[in-house]
């Protein structure tokens, strides 16, 4: 039986393994996970998507904030998702290179987590995890998603601040995004902002966001980063905590806790269409 008092008591003493065994029961939907969630009781603990495009080093960034949040003295949890081969289900689980050294930390827990063919970028029990991690302890929850285009918006319903990730080189591929991923930033991160024509790209960038283009109350920021050698590093964490601030004055966290609802209650009713009842009318 799941206990959320042995995974807050794992967590403080940095023993993720009870932790990570009620992850896997709830991503396998086993006999108790239902029961367990709905006890839960999550705290208002601050969800950071970070999504862009691939070859943005979001997971090298992820790495760098995670070493500016430990050395504040904060626990952290990132949640990051590969995307599934169609043909043999499986992941290729990159992060597990890109941040090798923060898996044995006892402020840091990292969960690598495949797509499972769920579209929108996060797997299909994003929710459930992210509630969970919101009981256990943490300071920060981290959600990374796969990275393979504007349609991987999903976490911006999922996350009090979201950050999109963009290289000087997208150019004008600014444009085929907009109507999407481009759409769903709280921050846009420019990383390795060391290369060539950096300072242009953050300019048609500013020139982008006009008032007639995103309908924002509060300025998005822009903030530039060189996330191999942290620089920038301490600037983005810093306008994370002034963006969560924004979060305590609006209407965003009930448009989160509604949208969450609905993915539930969406997610509920399909749970009868399996694919082997569906495989019979195929």
């Amino acid at each position: 039986m799941l206990e959320i008092e042995s995974i807050k008591n794992g967590v403080q003493s940095g023993n993720f393994l009870t932790l990570a065994k009620a992850i896997s029961a709830i991503e396998n939907n086993a006999n108790d996970a239902t029961q367990f969630l709905e006890s839960l009781r999550p705290s208002a603990i601050p969800i950071i998507g970070i999504t862009g495009p691939p070859g943005a080093g979001k997971s090298t960034l992820i790495a760098a904030l995670i070493q500016e949040w430990v050395e504040a003295g904060k626990r952290i949890a990132v949640l990051s998702v590969d995307p599934s081969s169609p043909f043999h289900q499986g992941a290729i689980l990159g992060d597990r290179i890109r941040m090798r050294e923060w898996y044995l930390h006892p402020q840091v827990f990292i969960r690598s987590l495949a797509s499972r063919g769920h579209l929108g970028g996060l797997n299909s029990t994003t929710i459930e995890l992210t509630t969970l991690l919101q009981c256990a302890g943490f300071d920060i929850i981290i959600l990374e998603t796969v990275g393979v285009g504007q349609s991987e918006v999903e976490v911006a319903a999922l996350a009090d601040t979201t950050l999109v990730v963009l290289v000087p080189e997208a150019g004008d591929d600014i444009q085929m995004m907009k109507s999407g991923l481009m759409e769903v930033a709280d921050i846009f991160v420019v990383n390795k902002s060391d290369r060539p024509d950096a300072d242009r790209f953050v300019k048609n960038l500013r020139l982008m966001l006009a008032p007639a283009f995103h309908q924002k109350k509060e300025e998005i920021a822009i903030i530039k980063t060189v996330a191999s050698t942290r620089e920038g590093v301490s600037d983005l964490a810093a306008a994370i905590t002034t963006h969560q601030g924004y979060m305590l004055d609006n209407d965003r966290k009930t448009l989160l806790l509604t949208e969450k609802a609905y993915r539930l209650i969406q997610k509920q009713k399909m749970k009868p269409l399996q694919i082997g009842w569906l495989q019979k009318w195929v």
